[in-house]
């Protein structure tokens, strides 16, 4: 069993069992690895992978904010399973491309106005549009993608939009090294992001699915995925 694996289980009983409530802090770095039996870097692995699952946020500093809260409950929204293969990077590319044109399109089509969510997907934008580094801006695009979902105001679609951000990560980073240009396609990718924001401000609910069913399509095709992998 993988550590992140292990602490995810320890979790879920904690949370059965009452130990711990959605809300509460998990022991410290060192407490738990000496609790579980496993390295302090493993918890730190662990306990990256968990945030971007959405399980817990991790803190820094000290006050209030400091340590590692748990926010979602393991079992919620998405089976254990799922969130795992998800982190781990397991579910095939095919299926990543999919679920995102089904999740995505009927998100943006159905975003509702004047939410922080679309305030969030802006500032977003202007992020990228500084010219940050490959890792920075795919992070920054996954980031986009997560915020315009949640638009839409369904909890289970922003739960597993939620979920997918690291799969969409790391598989667009494995991909841009079958790109011929980074920089053009940076620059496609904003210019797509932007028309894709502006049709869901101006109410056209529509032409937004349709803007961000191509541009999903279209980044996956130009970076040389066939028709096996890319939905029509």
């Amino acid at each position: 069993m993988r550590t992140h694996e292990l602490v995810l289980q320890w979790i879920e009983k904690q949370l059965s069992d009452g130990d711990l409530t959605l809300g509460g802090r998990l022991p410290g770095e060192r407490a738990m690895a000496e609790q579980l039996q496993v390295s302090r870097t493993s918890v730190r692995e662990a306990v990256r992978i968990l945030e971007a699952m959405g399980v817990v946020r991790a803190g820094v500093g000290s006050g209030k904010d400091a340590g590692t809260v748990v926010i979602a409950e393991p079992g919620s929204a998405l089976g254990s399973t799922l969130r795992l293969h998800v982190a781990t990077r397991h579910l095939p590319v095919a299926d990543i491309v999919e679920t995102r044109v089904l999740l995505e399109s009927w998100a943006a089509g159905r975003a509702k106005l004047g939410v922080p969510a679309l305030d969030e997907a802006a500032a977003l934008l202007d992020q990228m549009d500084d010219n940050p580094d490959i890792d920075t801006f795919l992070a920054l695009d996954a980031q986009f993608h997560v915020a315009l979902a949640r638009a839409a105001g369904n909890t289970v679609v922003s739960a597993m939009m939620a979920s997918l951000r690291g799969a969409i990560e790391n598989y667009a980073m494995e991909l841009t090294g079958n790109l011929p240009d980074w920089n053009a396609t940076s620059g496609r990718l904003r210019a797509e992001h932007r028309a894709i924001l502006a049709a869901v401000n101006a109410n056209d609910g529509g032409r937004a699915a349709d803007l961000v069913a191509a541009h999903i399509k279209g980044f996956y095709r130009e970076a040389g995925l066939g028709s096996d992998h890319v939905p029509r």
